[in-house]
């Protein structure tokens, strides 16, 4: 299979390749280039702390900027930013922050003995994401406590560990989206060089590895960007403050800035694809929009590297102008989380119909979710109170990533309860099916394939008394109107950390946990193995539904084989005539066999349809039938 073909070189691009990169860069022999931009600031000076303390001052150059090469100072060096002779603050491209948000900047040596040299990456069409919290992962909660579960994801059939933000938040409690030094990899995970570590051991095991970053706003404790620029705008707000400055007066050096985070990963730490979270308060009505010139510039530079390097995009606009080509108007994003088949698949199932869900419930959705992606191309959202999204009917299927839990439709629950406390196992098992032999990209959330039970509730480890309950009260109100009894769990506490930790153990011990998890190991194996299946392809499938049995069906073929995906979601049997296409098929996976856990099953192993076969199906029931046409 190949790889995805690489990008032509564009001359319209507006790189930054001729200017040195921002912040502390050794250059060997004891020197030391620094560089901050700093429009705000008439003089800065280096403030190189003990044992080699002393005050260096910076030259101004154009646009803002403020550098100069230090002689005798050494990777390990800690520094400070004094601007304008009265404050002094951490560096805004720090590469590590050892004693946390408040404290001085480290400089970093950028060397490490890779191992990768072999690896060249993945085709975005292979990707079977697992997203992980690196904090909650293991009892260590550290990236070497990752490495050391990366042969199980290998052995479940992962290609691709998508990490949640790892920038430096505050304390060492947090899901990451209050990062403020988006250079700095959070020091209680294990620092750049854990990071490194991590990365390397994926790439020697085949997996590539996919990095959350947040280009929409910063956390509010520690972020000192202001002081040094306008990196923020006042024209506009976001449910997090204030918005990143992408389209105002000096948006060109903040554009720079997060253009050069970006190739930062990708360069230094040999980082496969980037999640932009929440790309819709990313609020730039300029007439290039800054995801646009990201995007150019990763291609860019993926090109350079000569292997494949992704962006996927999280949007709540239902808006495939992300990834449409250049040519077609729209911003070449590769990829974009779809909510939508989640929410619909989600609403059907477990009969919730609170907030966003109030939008779904109907089987209809489903099967349009399947057969196009997005359920609101332009209809009227009674949650919005307004028409919602367009269409990606034509939109290919493997740049829509799919899933049944995330981090955010499990922690933003008011007690982050997974699916495993809302359905039985074959509820469970079907919604695996669905998702993982869907023709989209599948994303697992780390966990659920064994059914964890831990929750992943909202936590946070501030050191502001005032914000600590800003954040609780802000918590308190999503909830206001809830009128069960148990209040949402503290986020400061930490216990509440601690409860969110996985449990590993539950998939070695026999039982339904183990089963399930060897039925997502089977249903990722027949995802790769079967070529119908690993070649997500909308043009050769159709989705059929028997909505009032709420039976889908989802028929797929290539000139060699057919595969028909049949799932039941509903609580009671049903005897129905299914629309299977003429021919001998065979039973591959049935979902309610007993080496899954199930009760059993009468469906036979091998059936002999003449376009319509009758079929006593289970409830939560999940079917592959497969036929040859050679």
């Amino acid at each position: 299979m190949s790889l995805d073909p690489p990008r032509k070189k564009s001359r319209t691009a507006v790189a930054s390749a001729d200017k040195p990169v921002l912040g502390a860069v050794p250059l060997g022999d004891g020197r030391c280039r620094f560089r901050v931009w700093a429009p705000l600031a008439e003089t800065v000076h280096v403030h190189l702390l003990p044992p080699r303390e002393r005050l260096s001052r910076l030259a101004p150059a154009a646009g803002g900027y403020h550098d100069g090469v230090l002689e005798d100072v050494d990777p390990g060096a800690l520094y400070l930013y004094r601007l304008d002779a009265r404050r002094e603050r951490p560096d805004p491209a720090s590469r590590f922050q050892p004693d946390g948000v408040h404290g001085p900047s480290q400089v970093m040596d950028t060397g490490f003995d890779w191992t990768d040299a072999a690896w060249r990456g993945i085709p975005l069409r292979r990707y079977i994401f697992y997203e992980l919290h690196v904090g909650t992962f293991t009892p260590e909660g550290t990236f070497d406590g990752v490495s050391d579960q990366l042969d199980d994801l290998a052995a479940l059939g992962i290609t691709a560990v998508e990490l949640m933000p790892i920038a430096q938040f505050p304390g060492n409690r947090n899901w990451g989206y209050d990062g403020v030094y988006p250079f700095a990899v959070q020091g209680s995970y294990g620092g750049p060089v854990g990071l490194k570590r991590l990365i390397d051991t994926c790439h020697q095991k085949q997996l590539a590895v996919v990095l959350d970053v947040v280009y929409n706003h910063l956390g509010p404790e520690g972020n000192y960007l202001a002081e040094f620029g306008p990196y923020f705008s006042d024209a506009y707000r976001t449910p997090w403050g204030a918005p990143l400055n992408f389209d105002g007066p000096h948006s060109d050096e903040v554009r720079r800035f997060f253009i050069e985070n970006a190739l930062y990963w990708i360069t230094e730490f040999h980082i496969d694809a980037l999640r932009l979270d929440a790309v819709h308060a990313i609020l730039d009505f300029s007439a290039r929009p800054f995801l646009e010139e990201l995007t150019q510039m990763v291609h860019l530079k993926s090109a350079d590297l000569g292997r494949p390097v992704f962006l996927i995009a999280e949007s709540a606009l239902n808006d495939t102008r992300l990834i449409r080509p250049p040519e077609l108007g729209g911003m070449g994003i590769d990829a974009q989380w779809n909510d939508d088949l989640h929410h619909a698949l989600h609403a059907v199932v477990t009969g919730e119909h609170q907030g966003y869900y109030g939008d779904f419930g109907k089987f209809e959705q489903l099967l349009k979710a399947l057969r196009e992606g997005f359920v609101y191309s332009g209809e009227y959202s009674e949650f919005r109170k307004r028409r919602h999204g367009n269409s990606s009917r034509n939109i290919p299927a493997h740049r829509l990533v799919v899933f049944a839990q995330n981090h955010d439709q499990v922690g933003n629950r008011k007690r982050g309860d997974r699916l495993t406390l809302l359905l039985s196992d074959d509820g469970l098992r079907m919604m695996a099916g669905v998702i993982l032999l869907s023709p989209y990209l599948p994303l697992l959330f780390m966990g659920e394939e064994y059914g964890e039970t831990a929750p992943f509730p909202f936590f946070i480890s501030h050191s502001d008394p005032d914000l600590i309950e800003a954040v609780r009260k802000g918590r308190r109100a999503e909830w206001s109107s809830d009128d069960e009894q148990n209040e949402a769990p503290d986020p400061q506490d930490e216990k509440t950390f601690t409860s969110a930790r996985l449990n590993h153990a539950l998939r070695h011990a026999q039982g339904p946990h183990h089963m399930l998890w060897e039925f997502y190991r089977r249903l990722t194996e027949l995802r790769t193995r079967i070529r119908v299946l690993a070649e997500p392809e909308k043009a050769r499938m159709e989705v059929i539904g028997l909505s009032k049995q709420r039976i889908g069906c989802i028929h797929r073929w290539s000139p060699a084989e057919e595969a028909f995906v049949i799932f039941h979601a509903d609580d009671k049997a049903v005897s129905a005539a299914i629309p299977l296409p003429a021919g001998r098929w065979s039973k591959e996976l049935d979902s309610r066999d007993t080496r899954w856990g199930g009760t059993g099953s009468s469906i036979p192993c091998s059936l002999e349809s003449s376009g319509e076969f009758q079929m006593e199906l289970l409830p939560y029931s999940f079917l592959l039938l497969l036929k040859n046409r050679t």
